[in-house]
């Protein structure tokens, strides 16, 4: 294929990102792989122990794992929903970042479902998932969903690389083994940059961009389906849906924006990544940030106002300093109004400001997840009698909090491999100009004479 001189220039600015493994990448990369190791240690464990090594029992059957699962799918929404819109709508600004939420969605969508198999006492058993399967029940439509959401996410990621892979196949003089020169020339699949071709993938990249933008809400819409279609306090809602799509979108968001600042500050892409993002995906924040708070008010006044016994529980485990209250207020208060303060504000909305609050946001999330779960299951509809209250009171052991850690240092590990395997800003995109709209002259005519 042949590699205009614009191209050339911008790759060469991302070929010592691809090329080299400093000191800073190994020791970090040390780091995440002996969280790993610990991760896996802590898995042979309970493998070996059961999950009496876990502090899940009767009543509390879900814990940190399935907030992990549901967070991760949760930002996974970074690629499927705002790269796919912007995508669709043929947005300029979208073009530096789009790598990154796509990288966020494949790898998050990977993890996540990883916790629901940590969850299952018996994984030798797993293949009667699938042959014994009942469709009535939500947690089928779950795996069926999610599996989908998994094949789109990789064939939108893959088709959107195509072009980047062809340009490192066709680039001579960069500083790579023979492996990754082949895994370039295989997964180019013969792209060599035609009008015919480039318009086939063209789109293709379109009508992936149009399927995975409802999977992704189907996927959240029949998570949120398993806890809403349960006779538990403070799951049976039929706003749950709706919410979990909002708050999806919120975390995507958020990741995608602290992803944004690191790049930005580790490769210095300054000249890609401007303020400009930071302002649009902030005001993006913004939004959901209200929407969800608009959720989350309507969630709790309907439960308060109502006054069933089991609902007045749970709400008042979360309102009660001793047992949740100080993570449901920071949860609720800090994670929602922080963002709409910072980012309403135009002398605040500095980049460092955005990313800062965009962290806080995600682990405000993160808490909502697990006060979502833990505190249902502490408060039964039919508490046993005579029941320890440390099989009543969950409390995460060492084993969750290592799977946990583990799952992090995956997603940040995975990110760091597939950045140093094509530019995490797509060459072919950032390269190509800007597309302007042609000015019709209008010529007199007698009528206008």
């Amino acid at each position: 294929m042949e590699i205009d001189n614009k191209t050339k220039e911008v790759l060469k600015e991302f070929s010592p990102q691809i090329e080299n493994f400093n000191r800073r990448f190994k020791i970090l990369s040390a780091i995440l792989i002996a969280i790993m190791l610990f991760a896996l240690y802590a898995f042979y464990r309970q493998e070996k122990e059961g999950h009496i090594i876990t502090g899940m029992r009767d009543n509390v059957v879900w814990g940190l794992y399935i907030a992990n699962f549901v967070f991760f799918i949760g930002i996974s929404y970074a690629g499927a929903l705002i790269s796919g819109i912007l995508h669709l709508l043929k947005v300029e600004w979208r073009k530096p970042i789009i790598r990154i939420a796509e990288f966020i969605t494949v790898i998050a969508t990977i993890i996540g479902p990883l916790y629901i198999l940590l969850c299952m006492g018996r994984l030798d058993r797993l293949f009667n998932l699938v042959l014994y399967g009942r469709i009535q029940s939500p947690i089928i439509w779950d795996v069926i969903a999610i599996t989908t959401y998994i094949i789109g996410s990789f064939l939108f990621l893959y088709l959107a690389m195509i072009r980047d892979l062809a340009i490192l196949r066709d680039t001579p003089g960069l500083k790579i083994g023979k492996f990754r020169r082949w895994s370039y020339k295989f997964l180019a699949i013969g792209y060599q940059g035609t009008k015919e071709q480039d318009k086939q993938l063209e789109e293709s990249i379109t009508i992936m961009s149009a399927i995975i933008i409802p999977i992704a809400v189907i996927v959240h819409s029949v998570l949120a389906w398993i806890f809403g279609m349960t006779l538990r306090p403070g799951w049976h809602s039929t706003i749950f849906a709706p919410y979990f799509v909002i708050a999806a979108i919120f975390s995507g968001t958020g990741v995608l924006i602290m992803a944004m600042w690191f790049y930005r500050k580790m490769f210095h892409l300054e000249k890609y990544i401007t303020k400009k993002h930071f302002d649009y995906l902030g005001m993006l924040l913004l939004i959901m940030a209200a929407i969800y708070g608009y959720f989350t008010f309507s969630e709790y006044l309907t439960d308060w106002y109502t006054s069933e016994t089991w609902n007045a529980r749970v709400l008042k485990k979360m309102f009660d300093l001793h047992q949740y209250g100080w993570w449901f207020y920071f949860s609720v208060l800090v994670g929602n109004l922080l963002p709409i303060i910072v980012i309403g504000i135009k002398k605040l909305r500095t980049i460092n400001n955005v990313a800062l609050v965009s962290a806080i946001a995600v682990l405000a999330l993160w808490v909502k997840r697990y006060l979502i779960i833990v505190p249902t299951l502490e408060t039964p509809l039919l508490p046993a009698q005579d029941t320890r209250m440390e099989w009543v009171h969950y409390s995460p052991t060492w084993v969750e909090w290592a799977l946990t850690m583990g799952g992090v240092a995956f997603f940040i590990f995975a990110f760091m491999m597939l950045s140093k395997y094509v530019p995490i800003v797509p060459v072919s995109l950032v390269s190509k100009p800007v597309e302007k709209t042609e000015e019709v002259e209008v010529k007199p005519t007698v009528e206008t004479v």
